[in-house]
């Protein structure tokens, strides 16, 4: 259950004011919110079980005290990416904008291409390393399924985006506190 909880709000502070965030918004100004959602559900479903695969796969190869230390240099990693911040470019824009003949179709692969390599996936895959591999997927896939119905709540009724600062250096914020407290873990054990 730890593995669950832990891996949901990791992920969902993760997704705040990442790209696939505002995608969601985009796609929720074209379609109805529903099959956007479903999208982004079916997506992040198949890429965070692939990335819990990899890292239950790294956690049975590498030392527990290793992995403590990398997952903390890869959060510290995670909070400087967020300052840096994401953007949707022009071309992915465009293609959030097209009409289609499946909603469904177009969110689901526009989100799995998106997510492949992000850093909600490789934080999956680190917080996998750490913790059971059922809690960290189905918390994971919640966690960043629950952020994007927040932007494609926002997108529909607001018609505009969050405050970027805060939500960027808050997020940065917790990926640094989170990455600060797995390096003191092997040292205060």
């Amino acid at each position: 259950m730890e593995a669950f909880w832990i891996s949901l709000a990791v992920i969902f502070v993760a997704e705040l004011g990442d790209k696939s965030q505002l995608m969601a918004m985009t796609f929720a100004t074209r379609f109805k919110p529903w099959p956007v959602l479903a999208g982004i559900t079916l997506a992040t479903a198949v890429v965070h079980l692939f990335s819990v695969g990899l890292g239950r796969i790294a956690g049975d190869l590498i030392p527990t005290t290793a992995i403590t230390i990398v997952a903390g240099i890869a959060f510290l990693g995670f909070a400087v990416w967020t300052l840096r911040g994401d953007e949707l470019t022009e071309e992915e824009s465009q293609k959030a904008q097209r009409t289609t003949k499946s909603a469904l179709i177009a969110v689901t692969v526009a989100f799995f291409l998106s997510e492949l390599g992000d850093k909600t996936m490789l934080a999956t895959i680190t917080l996998a390393t750490q913790h059971g591999w059922f809690g960290t997927w189905i918390g994971s896939t919640i966690g960043m399924v629950a952020a994007d119905a927040l932007a494609i709540l926002v997108g529909r009724m607001l018609g505009k985006h969050l405050p970027e600062k805060v939500i960027k250096y808050g997020a940065a914020a917790a990926f640094a506190i989170f990455g600060i407290l797995l390096l003191l873990e092997p040292v205060l054990a």
